[in-house]
């Protein structure tokens, strides 16, 4: 009998357990306010006022009355050749920066995370583009491609490979060459990633690895990158949503040009915006990139998630 009566109280409930959850609760609440109301303020509610803006007529201009006009604007969009254009130059331009950025990056935390003379020199200098503004970054190499006194164009004047040319103003050589720029500019953020990764690694799987006569190559793929692959796929994951929409880069390279070769969306829109005033249409356009960059990107992580159950 008392062993009965001392097991209902030990699974009774405290007094007042009830009142004390919903305090606990609340006081949640609290400490997530600080990070919430920024996201909120600076992310939801500039999304909800793009999603309404898109609904309507909306243009520059003052005086002029904004009327609804629904889904005309959308409607508008499926018949726009030169939105869609911008959209295959932005997916080409995303995949020819991430694909090359992520492998230089693996190459470069690989040997970075081994014990090296002067490693700590290395891993400095490895993130010094991570430092540089974008507009920085875009004046800089526009140096680098002048057509005069560009210090490619002079290199391959000294090497005997021809006279140059002007590379951000080619129809054929512009896109290739601000893809470069932009596996430069973001390769810091990716090398960072994966050697923080290779770092989390535990050194007695590769020491055991190679006790079993793994080479390197077998060590890396059956050790290395299965504790690298969640870092892998984040980043992956980030670099195609931050290049995707670059803007300031190519702004400040191309303007978009030569003929449109490397209009990028996000250039796209700010033009229909901020130079021919349709706010309501840029506004559309926005919602339909963040929505179909959003279908891409969850098959690309579905089909990584289920490529990785299955290995």
């Amino acid at each position: 009998m008392t062993s009965v009566t001392e097991a209902q109280r030990a699974v009774r409930p405290a007094p007042g357990g009830k009142e004390r959850r919903g305090v606990m609760d609340r006081g949640a609440w609290f400490l997530v306010l600080p990070a919430l109301i920024p996201i909120l303020v600076l992310s939801v509610g500039p999304l909800l006022y793009g999603i309404a803006l898109s609904l309507t007529d909306a243009q520059s201009g003052r005086t002029r009355p904004t009327q609804w006009i629904g889904t005309l604007n959308f409607t508008d969009l499926l018949h726009d050749t030169l939105f869609w254009e911008s959209f295959r130059i932005g997916l080409v331009w995303a995949v020819g920066v991430t694909v090359p950025q992520f492998l230089l990056a693996l190459g470069l935390a690989l040997l970075l995370n081994e014990d090296l003379r002067l490693r700590w020199l290395a891993r400095a200098l490895a993130i010094v583009p991570w430092a540089m503004p974008e507009v920085v970054v875009g004046v800089m190499w526009r140096l680098v491609y002048n057509p005069d006194a560009g210090i490619l164009n002079e290199t391959i004047r000294d090497l005997g490979l021809g006279d140059g040319r002007d590379w951000l103003s080619g129809l054929g050589t512009a896109l290739p060459a601000v893809v470069v720029v932009g596996i430069w500019a973001g390769l810091p953020t990716t090398t960072v990633a994966l050697l923080a990764g290779l770092q989390n690694t535990p050194r007695e799987l590769h020491e055991a690895a190679a006790v079993d006569g793994a080479g390197a190559w077998r060590r890396f793929r059956t050790v290395t990158w299965p504790a690298l692959r969640p870092v892998a796929l984040s980043i992956t994951a980030l670099n195609l949503i931050w290049n995707f929409n670059s803007f300031a880069l190519v702004y400040v390279l191309t303007s978009g040009g030569p003929g449109g070769r490397t209009r990028l969306p996000m250039l796209f829109a700010y033009e229909e915006a901020f130079r021919y005033g349709q706010f309501g249409y840029a506004a559309a356009m926005g919602c339909v990139m963040v929505a179909l960059i959003s279908i891409l990107l969850a098959l690309f992580l579905v089909g990584r998630l289920r490529g990785g159950d299955e290995a």
